[in-house]
Order: structure tokens, then C-alpha cells, then sequence
């Protein structure tokens, strides 16, 4: 048996070059790309964060996926019972009873126990602690140890020094013995203090996790940080992550592309001839094109011509709505000739239809991500991204915009997104300077005011390879679709919502209304 001694052990050398450190993958969605493959083998790391953080998902996570590979783990658990954890991870998806049964998985228990003679929760004994995990190691041929949580071995610890002591020698023996350890802290991140509670895992550990969980404009934003990482290049930064029923703990780095994915000079229609002469001819197919506008000047109908015209050339669509019913949606396809119902029972249109607020903005790009991989669509549709806006920061917003952008795109799949001004008459709208330099292509509709009477103006502001028409141009919208009008050549100031009408005297009884003057 393996017996651990509370009096340390040797250290595991540093390696000189960082590209020769053997990563351990943590199997979990997302970290092994910000780890930049995951955790150094042999070494040390430490999970901080504060209550409700995720520290425990992520400890078990990484035990789970060394078991399901044959690299056994042992749990060791100071503060929630083996029962408790055990079903616990079995909602995210670890059959930690399976592993257990093949022998894959232990739990050393050392939760607390209450002492009747004591009258008060028993303290642990280090010393005792010691040899149980050396048996589990023993019996399993673990590889990965994860201890949850450090804090709580302290916690009822009479003499802090000499119990700190003795955990460190603990880690220095799971080291000797070329363990890879995952260790769980409790921290107060709003501080600029230790990474602990204690005050001292930070400088044991070779790699240090840090997990928050802030309240920003009145919703919880999770993210995850690796702080260092001895020897070892990682991603710096803050990253957020969702927990999912499951799956678990999914990271989602802003963008796991390196800007190289390839490009194409393929043309897809609009759906609309005249949007598409408008163009240069059409979409691209891997474009992210952005129609923006206010309420009621077409955003959706366009979405409609753009579904339908995919649906003609036989290709998969998908439309995800966030501000009408799946009812409504067909219903209002039904009123410009398009038989959407029929488009999903032949799988070439895929709607889905939610709420913005029933999810973070980190549960709805994994969710949009799910359906793509499972639909695989040929063009995508969302309507709008104004709804999503609403339900996080702006900073949680820009990189769920980068996150699904990247992705779309990375997939070759056109992309057409809507957004709402906050004005009727122009303006600049929050939506667009988030997400306008992310998009290959934007439309702006907007309402024009001519002597009185309200028009509808459309232009194609921008679109990255390609010429395209650039004037504001008189649109109308009728029970057979959008139309595309001549450019107004009397009025001024359509976009910043200042609308001055320019009258040529030679031509103003062209402009007036019959009942002028």
C-alpha cells in the first residue's frame, strides 16, 4: 500500500520549455482550449471561487473524464457526503455509480460528523485522511485526485498552522506519486486580497482556476479565469461559462477560431430579386448579414423572403425567434404566400421559438449551437437580437454576439440577424455599435417623413467584398412582399433621423401632394 506521509515528498522538476509540460485533457467543453489542453500532468491545481461558483461541477467533471478514458480518479470530500455527490453529478451527466462499479472511481469521505460525546462536529484527522487516500490510490490505480474543499479541512482545526502544514505535505506526497490533483477553495473575488480563505493554496498550487459568479445589470454572469499556470502557456482573461443539466460546466471562450477559416465567393439569393440586385447580387454564403430598423418597417418579412428563398433552392433554414410564437410566425408567412408549415414538414424550415429571458445568454449560445450541429442548416435566421440584449450586460452581449458570429461563420452558413432601433426616425441604435463591425453586411430601414406623409427608406450601408447599391432608396411592403422603389431625391438627413425636404423649384409640382395649396 501506498502509504502518505504528512511530511512532504519531492517536488516534480519544472520543465524549461513550456511546450514540453504533458497536459492532462479536463474533458470539459470549452477549458481545455483556454488551459490550451488542459491541466500540466502531475501537478497541482486549484479551483477558488466563492459558494455557488461551480467549483465542485468542475472538480467532479474532471474526475469523470479521466474515467471514462481508464485514467481512474479518487474523490476526496471534506464538506458534502459521497451519497450527496454522487447523485449530485448524476443530473450533469456522470455516472459516477458506473465508474465506482468498474473500479474507476473512490470516494474518501471526510465530510463532517457530529460527535455526541463532543457535543460538536467531529475535527478531521489529517494523519487518518492520509492513509485512506493512499488506500483508494491503492485500489484504483488513480491518476487524478480531486480534494473539495481545502477550506473545510481547516475549518474545525484547533491549531491552523500545523494542520496547513500537514495539507501541504499531503499535496506534496500526491505529487511524488505523479497524481494530478484538483483542489477546491472557497474565495471572496470583489476583493483584491488572497486567491483563499486561508491564504495559502495559491502559492502550493502550480495552477490556479479562478470561477466568479458577479451580478451585473440584474443577472448572475459567470466566468472562469486562469490565473497562472507554472511553466505553461494558457489564454489570459476572463471566459464565461454556464452549467448545464446534463452536460455540466461548458466554457465558452469568445471565440475558439483563429480568424483563418476559409472564405467564399459563392452567391446565395436574398430571397428578394430587387435586395438581391441591390447587393451586387445576392448574399455570400458565409456572410453575417444585419437588417436593422424600427418596429414595423419590415425586419421580419425580410427574414420571411430570406427562409423562403433558402426553402425554393431546396436548402435547410432555420429561424430562431424571440419576440413571436411559432403560430405567428407561420401565420404571417401564410399572408405574403409562403406555406411555412409545409417547408417543416418537408425538413427544409426548422422555427424555434423562446423567450429571451428564460435562459443566460451563455445558455442560449450552447442551445443555438446544439441546433445547428443537429439541423445543420444552410442559412440561419434570428429575430431579434434586440430581445436577446436585453437579458445580460453589454459586455455579456458583445461576446455572445463574437461567440455566434464566429461560429456561423466558421460553418459556411449565411447568417441573417435583426436588430431594433431605439428610434422611429434614424439614429444611432446601442444593438448596431455592438455588432455592426462583426457583420459582413448591414441593411438600415428606416421611416422617412416627405412633406407630411410617412415613407419607408432602405439602403445597404455596407458590404465587405462587394460593390453594392448605395442609395436610400423608397420601399413599399404589400401582400406579396417587399418592393424596392427609387432613390429620394428630395429630402436629406434619412439616417441621423434630421430629415430636411429639398425642393427644386422646377420640380416641386412633381413632389406636392394634389391637395397642396
Amino acid at each position: 500500500m501506498s502509504q502518505l506521509t504528512p511530511d512532504g515528498g519531492t517536488p516534480v522538476p519544472m520543465a524549461a520549455d513550456a511546450a514540453s509540460i504533458e497536459r492532462i485533457p479536463t474533458g470539459i467543453p470549452g477549458l481545455d482550449h483556454v488551459t490550451m489542453g488542459g491541466f500540466p500532468r502531475g501537478r497541482v491545481a486549484v479551483i477558488a471561487g466563492p459558494a455557488g461558483s461551480a467549483k465542485t461541477v468542475l472538480a467532479g467533471q474532471f474526475l469523470a473524464a479521466g474515467a471514462e478514458v481508464g485514467e481512474p480518479g479518487v474523490f476526496v470530500t471534506l464538506e458534502e457526503s459521497a451519497a450527496d455527490l454522487r447523485r449530485n453529478l448524476a443530473t450533469l451527466g456522470c455516472d459516477v455509480a458506473g465508474f465506482e462499479e468498474r473500479g474507476d472511481w473512490a470516494f474518501v469521505d471526510g465530510s463532517p460528523r457530529y460527535d455526541s460525546h463532543l457535543d460538536q462536529v467531529a475535527p478531521l484527522h489529517v494523519d487518518t485522511l492520509l492513509a485512506q487516500i493512499g488506500q483508494a490510490i491503492d485500489r484504483t490505480g488513480a491518476s487524478r485526485v480531486v480534494v473539495d474543499s481545502f477550506g473545510a479541512a481547516l475549518a474545525f482545526e484547533s491549531d491552523q498552522t500545523s494542520a496547513r502544514q500537514r495539507l501541504r505535505g499531503l499535496l506534496a506526497e500526491l505529487r511524488r506519486l505523479g497524481a494530478t490533483v484538483v483542489l477546491t477553495v472557497e474565495s471572496d473575488h470583489d476583493s483584491d486580497g488572497d486567491v483563499s480563505v486561508t491564504g495559502v493554496e495559491q502559492y502550493v498550487a502550480d495552477t490556479v482556476v479562478l470561477l466568479r459568479n458577479t451580478l451585473e445589470a440584474e443577472s448572475r454572469r459567470r466566468t472562469i479565469e486562469v490565473l497562472k499556470m507554472r511553466g505553461a502557456q494558457h489564454r489570459r482573461g476572463q471566459f464565461p461559462f454556464t452549467v448545464l443539466g446534463g452536460e455540466g460546466l461548458v466554457v465558452l471562450p469568445i471565440s475558439v477560431q483563429e480568424l483563418n477559416q476559409g472564405s467564399t465567393d459563392t452567391r446565395v439569393t436574398s430571397g428578394n430579386d430587387e435586395i438581391d440586385a441591390l447587393c451586387g447580387g445576392g448574399f455570400f454564403r458565409d456572410s453575417i448579414v444585419l437588417v436593422s430598423g424600427a418596429t414595423g418597417t419590415g425586419k421580419t418579412l425580410l427574414v420571411t423572403e430570406f427562409l423562403a428563398g433558402g426553402v425554393l433552392g431546396g436548402e435547410r433554414s432555420l429561424m430562431l425567434a424571440f419576440e413571436e410564437s411559432h403560430d405567428q410566425l407561420h401565420r404571417n408567412a401564410r399572408g405574403w404566400g409562403y406555406d411555412f408549415a409545409k417547408a417543416e414538414a418537408d425538413g427544409l424550415l426548422h422555427v424555434v421559438s423562446t423567450y429571451p429571458e428564460v435562459a443566460t445568454l451563455e445558455d442560449h449560445l450552447v442551445e443555438i449551437k446544439r441546433i445547428i450541429e443537429e439541423y445543420q442548416p444552410a442559412r440561419i435566421a434570428i429575430d431579434s437580437l434586440s430581445a436577446l440584449e436585453r437579458v445580460g450586460s453589454q459586455k455579456s452581449f458583445r461576446e455572445f454576439i463574437i461567440g455566434l458570429t464566429s461560429f456561423v461563420k466558421a460553418k459556411q452558413t449565411v447568417g441573417l440577424f435583426t436588430a431594433a432601433t431605439d428610434t422611429l426616425l434614424g439614429g444611432t441604435s446601442v444593438t448596431e455599435t455592438h455588432i455592426s463591425t462583426l457583420t459582413d453586411s448591414i441593411i438600415l430601414l428606416r421611416y422617412v417623413e416627405v412633406f407630411g406623409a410617412v415613407k419607408r427608406g432602405l439602403t445597404v450601408l455596407k458590404m465587405r467584398g462587394s460593390d453594392h447599391d448605395r442609395d436610400i432608396r423608397e420601399y413599399s411592403i404589400d401582400a406579396d412582399g417587399l418592393h424596392v422603389g427609387e432613390p429620394f431625391r428630395t429630402v436629406a438627413g434619412i439616417l441621423s433621423g434630421n430629415v430636411v425636404n429639398v425642393v427644386p423649384t422646377d420640380s416641386i409640382d412633381d413632389v406636392l401632394p394634389p391637395s397642396f395649396g
